[in-house]
C-alpha cells in the first residue's frame, strides 16, 4: 500500500514539473519557448520579478509557474519560486516540502527570509512556500514588508516567480501584480470563458502591471501534427 502511494506521488510530481522530469517532452519544449518569449519581451533589461496568475481557480497557474521556474533555472539563472497564494497554496505539495514556515511567516516577522527559503532538488531553484494561511492575505501582500522583501530577494536571485491567486477571485493577485515587473495570465483551453479572460486582462491592467502575455493550458494537439509525433509521443 505504501509503495502504491509513493508511486502515485512520484507520478503526480512528474506530471507537474515535466520540464525537470521529462525535459525532451513537447510540453517542456513549450515552457522553454515561453521562457524565450519572456526574455525577448524586455530586450533592454532582464525581468527580475514575474507573476503567474489566472482568471479562475484550477486553470493550471501553479503548474505553469513551477515549470517556468525550472526552465529559467536550467538556463543558468538563480531562481526563487514564491507561493504567494495564501488562500490555497500548493507548491509545497509539488516539491514535497513542509509548509510550517514560509512567506506569511516572513511578512509577519516570525522568521528571516533566508531561514524560510529552501533548496529544491533542481539546481539553482529555491522555494519559498506560503507558510501558515493568514487571516489577512491581501494586507500582507500590500504591506511595505512585502516591498522590502522583494528588493531583498533581488539581491540574491536573478528572477523571482510568484504563484498568485486568480485575479478575479480575490484582490491578492492584483496587489502583487502591481509590485512585479511582468505578469503571465494562464488560460485553460476549453474551460476559461472569453469574457472571464478579458476581465482578468482588465484587472491586471488596472493594477498598473505589465501583462507580458497569456499561456493557453491543456490545449490538445492533433496527433497528425509533426510536433506531436516528434515530441508528444515521448512518455
Amino acid at each position: 500500500m505504501a509503495r502504491k502511494r509513493q508511486k502515485k506521488v512520484l507520478q503526480e510530481t512528474a506530471r507537474k514539473v515535466i520540464s525537470f522530469t521529462n525535459p525532451r517532452s513537447y510540453v517542456a519544449e513549450q515552457f522553454r519557448t515561453l521562457r524565450t518569449n519572456i526574455n525577448f519581451s524586455s530586450p533592454d533589461s532582464d525581468i527580475r520579478s514575474l507573476l503567474v496568475t489566472s482568471a479562475a481557480p484550477s486553470e493550471g497557474k501553479s503548474t505553469a509557474s513551477a515549470n517556468l521556474a525550472v526552465v529559467f533555472a536550467q538556463e543558468g539563472k538563480r531562481v526563487l519560486l514564491v507561493d504567494a497564494d495564501m488562500r490555497k497554496p500548493t507548491t509545497h505539495y509539488t516539491f514535497h516540502m513542509g509548509n510550517t514556515q514560509g512567506l506569511s511567516s516572513v511578512l509577519t516577522r516570525q522568521i528571516e527570509a533566508e531561514a524560510a527559503i529552501r533548496e529544491t532538488e533542481i539546481e539553482r531553484l529555491d522555494l519559498l512556500t506560503c507558510g501558515p494561511i493568514p487571516p489577512n492575505p491581501a494586507e500582507l501582500l500590500a504591506s511595505k514588508s512585502m516591498d522590502a522583501l522583494i528588493e531583498q530577494l533581488k539581491e540574491t536571485y536573478d528572477i523571482i516567480i510568484f504563484d498568485a491567486p486568480p485575479v478575479l477571485s480575490v484582490t491578492d493577485g492584483q496587489i502583487l501584480a502591481s509590485k512585479c515587473e511582468g505578469t503571465i495570465l494562464v488560460v485553460n483551453s476549453g474551460t476559461t470563458e472569453k469574457e472571464m479572460a478579458l476581465k482578468a486582462k482588465e484587472a491586471i491592467a488596472s493594477s498598473n502591471s505589465r501583462l507580458i502575455g497569456a499561456v493557453l493550458n491543456n490545449f490538445i494537439l492533433p496527433k497528425d501534427n509533426y510536433y506531436y509525433q516528434y515530441y508528444g509521443a515521448e512518455k
